[in-house]
């Protein structure tokens, strides 16, 4: 199979990266934009694979070493340290050296490694209208007192122009709790109360956005910036679902951010805005759990699947030609899934580019 020059895909997202804002791509330019990002991301496609190996076997290691039940050694600066010795000591995690003895490196890419590949998380779709441009906590634990299936989330990020990890870059993301309310935003405004999901076109299925009237709610929102080894992990609820949407969670990543007294981050730069998913299959079995089962919407309009997402994000969430998986792998914390999972995902994002930090639904 034949790609494009490296060299020149880094090329083409420099010179455009600016244009391209969100959502699936509205023109031929930025169709070749995003072909360019998807041919790069996939060039680190047999490194991402590595690191993602790497990352599953470290964390399983420290569950059976008794880690899991308080989570805390699960978030300590050491969590990679055996990863770590094992690079630096020569074996990868597919039993060969790397030549520089990175984490992570480019190599040369194979049909194998692209239809195997399903963890490089396409580029931009929409934030969507519940993103609070200031206030989101630094932090990893996210949930505060939301009830809820336990889940971590364990992100790595690269740079596709280098296949390298990114460190200190942080990761910020928010999601709706078990019911389908994002905090800050109970109730929809008065005058539509009792208004139905659009009929048609591709806002099909969605509700006029609900706006923020309490503005001291932080639950589910926070950010983390990534370790050495470009890894930021959370501690949240599984997400429930809303009228017209898909179950996921919200991401951006920002390469410039300050830290604020209050807790708090000054946004800089903006390099990636994108959502991640789960198979509906899991959607459906916590479906049936409390305090899911509970959704209001459950036996009236009940849930969205993902091919049937409103304003395609889902489909847009797998790239312009469908290549790309932006569904996090998961694996159970125990015997059983009321026990929890770990969710795994790697974003490869263009960490020169720059994006608006505003909602463009």
């Amino acid at each position: 199979m034949w790609f494009p020059n490296l060299e020149y895909l880094l090329l083409v997202l420099a010179a455009t990266s600016s244009t391209l804002a969100h959502k699936e791509p509205k023109n031929a330019h930025e169709v070749e934009v995003q072909r360019a990002l998807q041919a790069a991301a996939y060039h680190c496609a047999p490194a991402i694979e590595s690191f993602t190996a790497g990352r599953k076997r470290a964390f399983a290691q420290r569950a059976l070493a008794g880690g899991v039940p308080g989570y805390q050694h699960l978030f300590s600066s050491e969590t990679y340290e055996d990863l770590v010795k094992q690079v630096d000591g020569g074996a990868s995690s597919e039993g060969e050296r790397h030549p520089d003895g990175s984490l992570m490196s480019c190599t040369p890419i194979s049909d194998t490694h692209i239809q195997n590949n399903s963890c490089v998380l396409a580029p931009e779709v929409t934030e969507g209208p519940y993103y609070h441009t200031e206030g989101h906590p630094l932090r990893q634990n996210i949930a505060e007192l939301q009830d809820g299936l336990l889940l971590l989330l364990d992100i790595g990020v690269i740079d596709v122009e280098t296949c390298k990890p990114l460190p200190n870059v942080l990761v910020d993301v928010w999601q709706a709790n078990a019911t389908g309310s994002y905090s800050g935003h109970p109730v929809p405004h008065p005058h539509l109360v009792n208004e139905g999901p659009q009929i048609g076109g591709k806002r099909s299925g969605l509700l006029s956005a609900y706006p923020r009237t309490v503005h001291e709610e932080t639950w589910l929102r926070g950010a983390w910036p990534t370790d050495r080894n470009g890894v930021a992990q959370f501690t949240t609820i599984f997400p429930g679902y809303y009228t017209g949407r898909a179950t996921h969670v919200h991401t951006k990543v920002f390469p410039e951010w300050v830290p604020l007294q209050n807790g708090s981050f000054k946004a800089g730069r903006l390099s990636h805005v994108g959502q991640f998913f789960f198979e509906d299959g899991i959607n459906l079995a916590i479906d049936n759990m409390h305090p899911y089962s509970e959704n209001p919407i459950r036996d009236t309009r009940g849930r969205t699947r993902n091919w049937r997402d409103s304003l395609n994000i889902f489909e847009d969430s797998h790239g312009p030609e469908g290549k790309y998986n932006p569904i996090f792998k998961l694996e159970f914390l125990g015997g059983v899934i009321r026990q929890g999972l770990v969710g795994y995902i790697t974003m490869g994002v263009n960490a020169s580019a720059t994006y608006d930090n505003f909602w463009k639904g």
